[in-house]
């Protein structure tokens, strides 16, 4: 079993809905079909959720890493940071630096 110190970036990026999400997916044996039913919602619909939710796990893989990223990952890492806070501050930060590039 991982760490929580262990677990990707990817993992840490996500919200709890996505985490939700991706137990109800492996539950459903990747049916999108069946997951449409449960969330009541039509199939192009879960696409698009899933299409959006893959995008993010992406954009957590190609996150650069800097000094600022590391301090704020090891202070939420060492319970000197809430881990929603930490998420919130990356999330404007790579606002930030998107406007910048």
């Amino acid at each position: 079993m991982l760490k929580y110190e262990e677990l990707p970036s990817w993992i840490l990026n996500l919200e709890e809905d996505d985490i939700k999400f991706i137990k109800k997916f492996i539950m459903s044996s990747g049916s999108l079909k069946e997951m449409a039913k449960d969330y009541n919602i039509t199939y192009p619909t879960m696409r698009i959720k899933l299409d959006k939710l893959i995008e993010k796990v992406k954009d957590s893989d190609v996150e650069i890493n800097d000094s600022y990223t590391d301090i704020i990952k090891k202070m939420a890492l060492d319970d000197k940071l809430e881990l929603s806070t930490a998420k919130e501050l990356l999330a404007q930060y790579r606002k930030m630096k998107q406007r910048i590039e």
